[in-house]
């Protein structure tokens, strides 16, 4: 296979100039970057969705910085050419300025990322601006903002009203203007991804934020059915691994209950005179 181009941001931009779709998914282990950077994902993004994913927890608030770090290493060590993100896990950069350097920079000095992702609009500017003149490539995440969900009343989609909307415009606006390299939008109208596609200069990747903006991303447990939690509106299932797994695990069960494995094939053997050596010795 030939050697991939490095994803950078100006990859990134010309693609978007050329008006040709960014792909971008999540992953969380090695073998599943090691695919994704195979195949020639654009963004291999680190997500904190892996509370739920991979450890089984009802949402995202739980996920820490010592959780994502080696996570978001083993990525970067499957996927040297695609532009790998870690996403800032909640309390790690929403109490200030300083904090939110600190743990950024950690993800890349730890990790290996190229960047790191955190939630909110104008509100996170600040900490944006912070990231981004440190020496950090920031990609925004507005609309449904997972790490939020209770204050905003659940997983709902967002700016289907004017004020919404109007909001989501505006807050997609000054994140750029605050740095940010791209924007992610989760869960929106596509008529308003449309529009925030539109007057932006900088990538915007959609998530449930219809087929207007530069990119898509989806979380690879859902594009692949290995997941049993709440399937968005916005998820297209490519497969069912849950399924193709389970048909594989119960047919080892029953081979092993009805000793058809090992087999003989899969015996290292030994020289049989070697063998009574042993056992003579054993007398």
């Amino acid at each position: 296979m030939a050697q991939r181009t490095k994803v950078t941001i100006p990859y990134l931009r010309e693609k978007r100039a050329q008006g040709k779709p960014i792909t971008m998914l999540t992953a969380y282990d090695f073998p599943i970057a090691d695919i994704e950077e195979e195949i020639g994902i654009d963004i291999i993004l680190c997500g904190d969705s892996l509370g739920m994913t991979v450890y089984g927890f009802s949402g995202t608030t739980p996920v820490t910085m010592e959780l994502m770090i080696p996570h978001s290493a083993a990525v970067k060590r499957a996927a040297p050419n695609s532009f790998v993100i870690g996403d800032m896990p909640f309390m790690s950069y929403q109490a200030s300025n300083e904090l939110a350097v600190l743990n950024a920079g950690r993800f890349l000095q730890e990790s290996g990322v190229d960047g790191v992702k955190l939630e909110g609009g104008e509100e996170m500017a600040e900490r944006v601006r912070a990231i981004s003149r440190a020496g950090i490539s920031v990609m925004g995440h507005i609309g449904l903002t997972p790490q939020s969900v209770s204050a905003l009343g659940g997983f709902k989609a967002r700016g289907r009203d004017a004020t919404g909307a109007l909001k989501l415009i505006n807050d997609a606006r000054i994140l750029e203007e605050s740095g940010a390299f791209s924007i992610l939008l989760e869960a929106i109208p596509s008529e308003i991804g449309q529009i925030i596609t539109e007057r932006a200069g900088i990538p915007i990747i959609g998530i449930g934020a219809g087929p207007h903006t530069d990119g898509q991303v989806l979380v690879v447990h859902d594009a692949l059915g290995f997941f049993k939690g709440h399937k968005a509106k916005f998820v297209k299932q490519y497969c069912n691994l849950n399924d193709i797994i389970r048909n594989a695990l119960q047919e080892y069960k029953k081979d092993v209950e009805n000793k058809g494995y090992p087999a003989a094939e899969h015996d290292y053997g030994i020289d049989p005179v070697v063998l009574q050596e042993i056992k003579s010795k054993l007398k």
